[in-house]
């Protein structure tokens, strides 16, 4: 409070000292005042600031010589119609005038005693201290203007505590929405976050990445400039050069020189210019000056309907300039009242009278007359500009005019607070030449912009409405084909840091923005998603890519299916050994008492028979999609089955060893042999030893069905997990040391009788199965394919076929061929034969 107060004191010092000094020798002028009931207050440049050295604090005098600002003069113009049209409603306020007060706010020392005035006090001018301001009455209820963000962000800092409306026809930053600074704060032009989000849509609309960006000093070209940076760099825009021009910059100077230079070197086609009307004047001519050319330039608002800028020699050959504009209205009347002004006031400029005491608000040193034919000009963007102060003066007095009552058909004059006036405000809900004016909750209006274009047709430029932007949300809806590019064959310009990548190629970014990049397809197995063009992401376990791949695509699930023409020769074959399997069974049994049964293990060769079946059965495990049954069974009934088969083999050639060659020199050997039934013991310690082995396999190696990827990046090979454990080792090379034995002992029989003598047909079988195993692991370890299963099926029926070919079927043949083979007197007649050869030897 202590703070408050002192601020207060200095401000009724400010306004005292600066009003004595000011007022030597000057007169009022009536064109700026007008009695009534309520007075509001309008803040208006009508003459362009210039930078000055100050050594005392007092008031900058607005009326140089040539410092005129037209486009000041019609927002002048537009309160002062507003007024009188209010006034001479029936409607609005009956029975209750308006008054006003206008400044000229050249400069900020300007706007801050405009601002005081305001504050004061009727008849004393002065600010009155007191603890509650709910009652303090200053001498107007509300102000209009001012024009720039710098002088409406002091003036709202000011009128603040007061809570007198501030409405701003032209003060478009956002940062004036923020209502715990500014909550008398109000405006009729759109707020700049909504200028900001579409010139960044404009930017994406024609998919410019690569910009540069320049800003005027003040706070509309600051604030605007970083608006468009965060919300840009957040759209993935890149910023190749950002600037901001000093206040003091002047043509030539060697600040814009260098920001000239530097706007050459970024190579950005694109230059969006956040900057008011001075500046941006400053900024063209140098760019022209530089012989910057073929570009595209964004307008804000501020300038991109300015004359003030078209005017600018050579800017013709610039390029091409986009903008965005604030929807195109017309105060009606407000020409002809311009003129009818003009037409009161002839003459030519004059000196004021001197000695004149200072009640006015206005200064004057030298009075400026117009004519009917010497006159400001009403262009476009001063139309639209005043049209905003127009509607803020009715905003207020539709305000009024609900806090009075006079809906009733009669005001209720009284006192008015400046307070009570702002919350009716607030509410205002109206339609104002078809346009409907009302405020939103950050009390601003609910507009839009138009998307303008330059057009240099004839000796002139002219503006083209190429649509419009609206909120919220923001969108944009203009007509491309209305746009004139400055590039050949009308083809829409590029700004760019690195073209886009084809499809597939991922952006490695290169340097500091991400907009600079080069391009490198994506490995295979990987794809590039849209949604993230700077990294290739990996495929689905399920899926597969080429390299340089925009998608996946599913794999193919592949195994030994049951109708592959493959399977069919397989399954035909292995049919074909079980069949032979059984009929060889049923021809033993038939003979079963014959020499050649007898001979080949009798009843051993159902159980060598048995395990052949068994392990044939055990083929059709490779057939279809694995399952669990199969997995388990396929592989560790085969390896069983061929070892008791293998260990049937085995014994017999070692049993016929020890009849022939060891039964008379180790007597004591065979008949324990013979005794302790040495072949069957055999057998069962041999499965037995397998069996163990396999029961441990699948037990802690269990086969499961498994889909594999890595092998074949297109393929999901459907497979069991037998051929990576050690439990599959383990019993082939059991195996593998069975067939050994085997072919050993039928090795050793190779002088048995001819009947006995196995050892050539057992010898190539086991050959042929050594051949088979090694043939499927060579294979295996280059090829590891969809057909993998039906070479190990090959390799298995080898085997099996084989070791039944090797033994069983030349007994077949004498049984069915050579029945006079199959005799005791020819089995005895052998063994005879033998007896001689091992005597004689």
């Amino acid at each position: 409070m202590l703070l408050c107060t002192a601020r207060l004191v200095g401000l009724q010092l400010l306004i005292s000292w600066c009003w004595a000094f000011a007022c030597h020798s000057t007169e009022s002028s009536p064109d700026f005042t007008l009695p009534g009931d309520y007075l509001l207050a309008g803040l208006f440049p009508l003459h362009s600031g210039h930078l000055q050295v100050r050594h005392r604090p007092e008031v900058t005098l607005c009326d140089r010589s040539g410092s005129f600002n037209e486009h000041g003069y019609h927002l002048f113009q537009a309160m002062r119609l507003g007024v009188e049209e209010i006034n001479n409603s029936t409607a609005l306020l009956p029975n209750v005038t308006l008054g006003y007060q206008l400044y000229d706010v050249c400069s900020d020392s300007a706007n801050v005693y405009a601002t005081l005035r305001v504050l004061s006090l009727p008849g004393p001018h002065h600010i009155e201290l007191q603890g509650d301001l709910l009652h303090y009455s200053p001498t107007v209820l509300a102000v209009i203007g001012p024009e720039s963000t710098n002088h409406a962000a002091t003036t709202a800092a000011l009128l603040s505590p007061f809570l007198v409306p501030l409405i701003s026809y032209a003060a478009s930053s956002e940062t004036l929405s923020v209502k715990r600074q500014y909550p008398s704060f109000l405006r009729t032009i759109p707020n700049d976050k909504y200028q900001v989000e579409t010139m960044v849509l404009l930017l994406q609309k024609f998919g410019w990445t690569w910009i540069s960006l320049v800003g005027s000093s003040d706070d509309y070209g600051q604030l605007g400039v970083q608006a468009l940076e965060n919300q840009a760099t957040g759209q993935g825009i890149c910023i190749a050069f950002k600037d901001i021009m000093p206040f003091s910059a002047h043509v030539g100077d060697e600040r814009m020189q260098c920001l000239m230079r530097r706007l050459a070197q970024a190579r950005a086609t694109v230059v969006v210019v956040f900057s008011g009307r001075q500046l941006a004047r400053v900024f063209f001519e140098s760019v022209v000056l530089a012989n910057l050319t073929g570009k595209v330039w964004v307008a804000s608002e501020a300038w991109a309907l300015s004359r003030h800028i078209t005017g600018v020699p050579g800017i013709q050959r610039i390029g091409t300039v986009l903008g965005v504009a604030i929807q195109k209205r017309t105060v009606p009347g407000l020409k002809a009242f311009e003129e009818a002004y003009a037409r009161a006031d002839k003459g030519a400029p004059r000196p004021c009278h001197k000695g004149s005491w200072c009640s006015s608000n206005q200064l004057c040193r030298e009075c400026q007359a117009f004519t009917a034919h010497r006159m400001p000009k009403l262009k476009a963007f001063s139309m639209s500009s005043a049209y905003n102060a127009y509607r803020a003066v009715y905003a207020v007095a539709h305000g009024l005019h609900q806090l009075l009552g006079c809906a009733s058909g009669a005001c209720s004059r009284g006192r008015v607070y400046p307070w009570q006036l702002l919350e009716q405000i607030y509410k205002v809900n109206f339609l104002l030449h078809k346009d409907t004016v009302m405020f939103d909750d950050n009390r601003d209006p609910l507009s839009s912009y138009n998307i303008i274009a330059w057009d240099w047709n004839g000796p002139k430029w002219t503006f083209t409405v190429l649509g419009s932007s609206t909120w919220s949300p923001v969108q944009l809806n203009i007509n491309e084909t209305k746009i004139q590019w400055h590039g050949k064959n009308n083809q829409v310009p590029k700004s760019v840091c690195s073209s886009d990548c084809l499809e597939g190629y991922q952006r490695v970014v290169t340097g500091f923005h991400h907009c600079c990049f080069e391009c490198v397809p994506c490995g295979a197995g990987t794809f590039l998603n849209k949604s993230d063009l700077y990294r290739c992401q990996p495929c689905g376990k399920e899926e597969w890519a080429p390299e340089g791949s925009q998608t996946c695509f599913l794999r193919t699930v592949v195994f030994l299916a049951w109708h592959e023409h493959t399977s069919w020769v397989l399954l035909a074959a292995n049919t074909v050994l079980l069949l032979l399997l059984l009929g060889t069974a049923g021809l033993f049994a038939w003979h079963l008492d014959t020499p050649v049964v007898r001979s080949a293990g009798g009843r051993l060769c159902f159980l060598m028979l048995g395990s052949l079946a068994a392990g044939s059965g055990s083929l059709y495990g490779f057939f279809g999609e694995p399952t669990r049954p199969a997995c388990l069974l396929r592989q560790a009934l085969f390896a069983l089955g061929f070892t008791i088969f293998l260990s049937c083999l085995t014994v017999r050639s070692f049993q016929l060893i020890i009849i022939f060659k060891f039964s008379t020199k180790v007597p004591t050997f065979y008949h324990a042999w013979v005794q302790n039934h040495g072949a069957g013991l055999f057998v069962m310690i041999s499965s037995a030893a397998q069996l163990l082995i396999c029961l441990t396999w699948l037990v802690v190696w269990t086969p499961l069905p498994t889909r594999e990827y890595q092998r074949f990046p297109r393929l999901v090979m459907l497979e069991c997990t037998e051929a990576n454990s050690l439990g599959f080792i383990l019993a082939f090379l059991y195996n593998g040391l069975l067939s050994i034995s085997a072919f050993a002992c039928s090795y050793l029989g190779k002088d048995l009788p001819e009947n006995y003598n196995e050892a050539k047909c057992v010898t190539f079988s086991l050959l042929f199965n050594f051949v088979s195993w090694i043939a499927f692991f060579t294979s295996a370890s280059v090829y590891d394919g969809k057909y993998l299963p039906a070479a190990n099926m090959m390799a298995g029926l080898s085997s099996l076929s084989s070791g039944f070919g090797g033994y069983f079927l030349p007994k077949c043949y004498v049984i069915l061929c050579r029945p006079d083979l199959n005799s005791t007197e020819h089995f005895q007649a052998s063994i005879q034969d033998y007896t001689r050869r091992c005597g004689s030897t």
